[in-house]
């Protein structure tokens, strides 16, 4: 029987070594040939292009790299984190890129895969901001600078970023529900998975089911969806 995992915010970093070993003991238990891993943004801490990610994640790519060769199909959509990953990282774990807002279908179920930043509009700055790092021509200046000049323009966003978060509320950095229901009914789709709120619960409501996959601090929340049968949520520890 093949099966669909959906994972999410593993924020991946060298500094939490753990992070990666729970990968690392995930994919050896959870995964087999036939099987189908969607990991639905925010892999890694930070990517500042493949010149530099591909050197400094090289056990996560190696890993990546193997579950593909044994038969595994990944599909890694990018996040706000690491929205930088291109053609190379793909090409070097034999990942498929999803897009944005992408489409699948398991037992006859239409299913809307997301980020979950699109839907926190209420956060207008970091829209805003959102807006402008996914400029293409943003993009091309940035991976025009030296390694340094990324790393030390990435820490200056981020000290931003959480002096900015210091100030809002709650209610703010989560989904707008008017937002959730324009991206479900733009797509026809009953049935939404997401992350990037590090808020996980199921919520079901008239027919609608939208799943939240939570980050991995202390533990980790997965979506089990086999052929045939109906989708588990599960929480394992790290």
């Amino acid at each position: 029987m093949s099966r669909s995992l959906f994972i999410s915010d593993l924020h991946l970093d060298p500094r939490r070594p753990q992070h990666t070993a729970a990968l690392r003991d995930f994919c050896a238990t959870k995964l087999q040939q036939g099987y189908k891993l969607y990991i639905l943004g925010d892999l890694f801490e930070v990517w500042l292009g493949d010149d530099m990610g591909l050197m400094h994640y090289a056990d996560v790519v190696e890993l990546l790299r193997q579950q593909h060769d044994r038969g595994v199909e990944v599909f890694i959509q990018k996040g706000n984190r690491d929205f930088l990953l291109g053609k190379d990282f793909f090409q070097a774990t034999g990942a498929q890129c999803l897009a944005d807002e992408s489409l699948i279908e398991i037992n006859q179920q239409q299913i809307l895969l997301l980020h979950g930043d699109s839907l926190c509009t209420d956060d207008v700055d970091y829209q805003a901001f959102k807006q402008l790092v996914r400029s293409s021509a943003w993009q091309a200046d940035f991976l025009a600078l030296s390694a340094a000049e990324r790393i030390n323009r990435a820490q200056q966003y981020r000290q931003q970023s959480q002096t900015m978060t210091a100030s809002k509320s709650d209610d703010i950095m989560d989904v707008n529900a008017d937002a959730v229901a324009a991206a479900m009914a733009s797509h026809g789709v009953k049935f939404l998975i997401h992350g990037h709120t590090h808020r996980p619960m199921v919520h079901q409501a008239d027919g609608i089911t939208r799943i939240v996959l939570g980050d991995w601090q202390g533990h980790f929340d997965y979506l089990l969806w086999p052929d045939n049968d109906t989708w588990h949520f599960l929480r394992q520890p790290i």
